[in-house]
């Protein structure tokens, strides 16, 4: 897509909008069966134009959810395997050698893409982990001293599994703090898992989804449009106001040892307004900050160590602030 083109493409805004999400919803659900709530949060990290870190245990379709997703907005798709052996240039790119030329031509790696799916991000050391982290928030990548541009809209989805830790390296708080959300994917419901496991094994020997009943409903200037249209959805300054005093909040909540910072308070805003679209809405009310409160922030905060020997996360510490800070009225 040319420059030109990028700038000429309108926001999608009011009825439009709203329905194009559903669409996309409604084809991702057709492989991603149950946990709605998830598929939700997926699509308010893209409508906000953010990244997404997928946590869960093997085998419940976090891979699957990536792939329905690309298969629904005809985007392009990558997916990188991390292991401990993964270099930087593995996911960025390098510089070649031509004998021919008797000039380095640069190779663009996988990072090139609408879509990545950066499978298993903890298995790789943190020198490869910071191989995401100017793409993910410059939209760009430097190779051999110069800036290569990403063509938009550019989302990456990590995924880690939060119960085997050996051979992992915890992702570090700056890079933690690029991910608009954090997606907690839990086991599905018995009805919900009889329907997966119909779906797969009638009349089939795969042991896999059949993506192709995906339908493809939104191109990459659809994307675009709809993430314009997001950002500009109403947002009243008693809103804003109510979203940095919850982030703030965290900050000296007893418990936590360390709170969000301001990219906290602008995520809390930025996935509030997806979620009013979501809604059916071009505005965006506190209710919306609270139901992307724990997602938005449940990666920004750390624990004292007495609340973790109690048992407790930060789902249930956010759950308890949110219930003390007082919300807007009007």
């Amino acid at each position: 897509m040319s420059d030109s083109n990028f700038h000429a493409i309108a926001p999608l805004t009011g009825d439009a909008l709203s329905q194009r999400a559903a669409a996309i919803r409604d084809e991702v659900a057709k492989a991603f069966i149950g946990q709605p709530e998830v598929l939700d949060q997926i699509l308010i990290a893209l409508l906000a134009g953010g990244h997404v870190l997928l946590e869960g245990v093997p085998g419940l379709g976090k891979t699957l959810l990536v792939r329905a997703l690309a298969q629904a907005l005809e985007l392009n798709y990558a997916r990188v395997q991390f292991t401990p052996d993964l270099m930087p240039s593995d996911v960025s790119g390098h510089a070649v050698y031509d004998p021919k030329s008797e000039s380095f031509k640069i190779r663009r790696g996988p990072v090139f893409t609408h879509l990545l799916l950066a499978d298993e991000i903890n298995r790789a050391p943190a020198k490869t982990q910071s191989a995401l982290l100017e793409v993910m928030q410059e939209g760009q990548v430097t190779i051999e001293g110069k800036a290569f541009a990403l063509e938009p809209p550019f989302m990456a989805l990590a995924t880690q599994n939060p119960v085997e830790q050996e051979g992992t390296y915890p992702l570090p708080e700056a890079q933690l703090d690029r991910f608009l959300l954090k997606v907690l994917i839990d086991y599905p419901g018995l009805a919900d898992e009889k329907r997966m496991v119909d779906a797969i094994t009638t009349g089939r020997t795969a042991g896999d989804f059949d993506l192709s009943k995906v339908n493809r409903v939104a191109a990459a200037a659809d994307v675009i449009g709809m993430q314009r249209g997001v950002a500009a959805v109403t947002v009243d300054e008693q809103v804003i106001d109510y979203a940095v005093r919850i982030a703030a909040a965290t900050r000296k909540w007893p418990g936590i040892a360390l709170g969000a910072g301001p990219r906290g308070s602008i995520a809390l805003v930025r996935a509030a307004r997806a979620q009013a679209v979501l809604s059916g809405r071009d505005f965006v009310v506190p209710d919306d900050v609270r139901e992307v409160a724990r997602p938005a922030l449940r990666h920004r905060i750390s624990l004292s160590p007495e609340l973790q020997i109690e048992g407790q996360d930060a789902d249930d510490v956010l759950q308890a602030l949110l219930a003390k800070v007082e919300a807007p009225r009007k």
